[in-house]
């Protein structure tokens, strides 16, 4: 317990230290929401990933296979095509159309900008979405913290999520966007190092890797090794549409807006898509390994899988530093969207409808004091014990990418989309993910993932409601041109 103990300590230092250092590089609130658009290939690809995946990655997808087998493997397939496509098709262009629309720093200012919305309805329109979302989203990361301190310390649920709480909390609020790149940075390669040594030590213990494929298979029911069992064409499409999430995930998308230069994407694409391969790899084997090793004695909540191969198959240092890579992979994503929905309250809605003439300085205060306030909130919420980690990423999941996927998509790649187009496609986006789950008992089409029917629904609204605005002003569509022209330069 000792070494548990030091080793998470060891890791909480590194943390800060990180913190402190981008504490004296951010001096504004340009500094704090995007870093000053400074971040190197590397920093942009494993900050995208790690803000990504979350402790879904090291616990909810691991459970889901060791309990079905591979049935399970359609979601990591579909969310590594929409990583590849997101990187592909969006981050080139929104890195360099963000710049051309006022410097936008955020997702929000980024439609108001590029709809020329006077009103400043489509602003607050993605703000109050983004608030709602990413505090669902946020309070699944603080279940994450709660299950990893539970199991290690064996101390109370309360007092997990008090001091998960405390330190996500703190080093978002006092670094910044540049503390949450770095330490990003640094968690997304323990998570990874971390997914490929409990599978290589659980196949040891298991008597090496032909040993463990016999047992996987000797072990497993009638299909578990089969993808195509026991899924239906819903639930293969359910788990497919999962990667048309990623065009509309603002705490992935900030990470494109905060390159130093539009040509880096490729180069980051590149290395983001090698450690989401191995990691997802990695997190498969936890869950079939998993179901071998713990078929005596079956885990009380699969999501501890990873959690329990690690304490029980490793000396304490070891184990404490491959279990400080799940409170990484909480505190990535948690800090990304707390730093995004802090970002949507300063800068989206404290600055266009409260006070205007705020100086930098007590706006970065400001900042700091809204990430404390959307944690509480979040906290609230992840004070029962008993909350899915999946159950919850799957609603945020579903309401951001249908939310924004389609208007960021759309507003990209055509010119002749209108602000209505955005505001009507939004509002229907969010509208059915909201009332997806009441209808659910009506018939068994409604049993498909919300994010879907919500996602194609916006593109149909964005689209008619744009033919049947008047035409984009030629200011937006010069802007829209030169976006186009910056993208062909080599």
């Amino acid at each position: 317990m000792n070494l548990l103990i030091f080793a998470f300590i060891l890791y909480i230092f590194v943390i800060f230290s990180l913190v402190f250092f981008a504490y004296k590089k951010t001096n504004n609130l340009s500094d704090y929401i995007l870093g000053g658009r400074s971040s190197s290939s590397l920093l942009t690809a494993l900050g995208a990933g790690a803000s990504d995946m979350s402790s879904w990655l090291l616990l909810a997808l691991p459970a889901v296979v060791l309990l079905n087998g591979l049935n399970q493997i359609w979601m990591p397939l579909s969310l590594f095509i929409g990583q590849y496509l997101n990187w592909t098709f969006i981050a080139k262009r929104l890195r360099i159309y963000t710049e051309i629309a006022q410097n936008s720093i955020t997702i929000p200012a980024y439609f108001e900008n590029r709809f020329h919305d006077k009103s400043h309805i489509l602003r607050l329109l993605t703000a109050i979405v983004i608030l709602i979302f990413f505090t669902i989203y946020t309070a699944s990361g603080l279940i994450s913290g709660c299950l990893l301190l539970q199991t290690i310390f064996g101390i109370s649920y309360e007092m997990s999520l008090l001091i998960t709480g405390l330190v996500v909390v703190s080093y978002t609020s006092i670094g910044g966007f540049l503390a949450v790149s770095w330490i990003d940075l640094f968690q997304g390669l323990l998570m990874l190092i971390a997914l490929l040594v409990v599978p290589y030590i659980a196949v040891v213990s298991l008597g090496g890797f032909e040993n463990s494929v016999s047992l996987v298979a000797d072990k497993s029911f009638l299909g578990y090794l089969n993808p195509l069992h026991n899924v239906s064409i819903i639930g293969i499409i359910s788990l497919f549409s999962w990667g048309l999430g990623y065009f509309g995930q603002p705490h992935i998308l900030v990470r494109f807006m905060g390159m130093q230069h539009h040509q880096l994407a490729k180069q980051s694409r590149s290395i983001c898509m090698i450690w989401m391969a191995f990691s997802l790899l990695g997190s498969i084997f936890v869950g079939l390994l998993g179901m071998v090793v713990f078929y005596d004695t079956p885990l009380a909540n699969a999501e501890s899988v990873f959690i329990k191969l690690s304490t029980d198959l490793m000396p304490p240092l070891m184990t404490g530093i491959m279990l400080a890579a799940v409170l990484s992979a909480t505190m990535s994503t948690a800090s990304a969207q707390l730093l995004a929905s802090s970002s949507a309250i300063i800068e989206d809605i404290y600055c266009r409808w409260i006070s205007k003439k705020s100086s930098p300085r007590s706006l970065l205060w400001f900042g700091k004091i809204s990430v404390l306030i959307i944690s509480l909130i979040a906290c609230l919420l992840a004070s029962r014990p008993d909350s899915s980690v999946l159950s919850l990423v799957s609603y945020a999941w579903a309401g951001l990418g249908s939310s924004f996927g389609p208007v960021i998509l759309v507003s990209l790649f055509w010119k002749r989309m209108t602000l209505k187009g955005a505001i009507f496609g939004m509002l229907t986006g969010s509208f059915i993910v909201i009332i997806w789950p009441f209808l659910k008992e009506v018939h068994n089409i409604f049993q498909i993932y919300e994010l879907l029917p919500a996602f194609l629904s916006n593109i149909m609204v964005i689209y008619l409601a744009s033919l049947l605005s008047k035409t984009p002003s030629s200011e937006i569509c010069i802007e829209f041109d030169q976006m186009k022209s910056i993208l062909k330069e080599k």
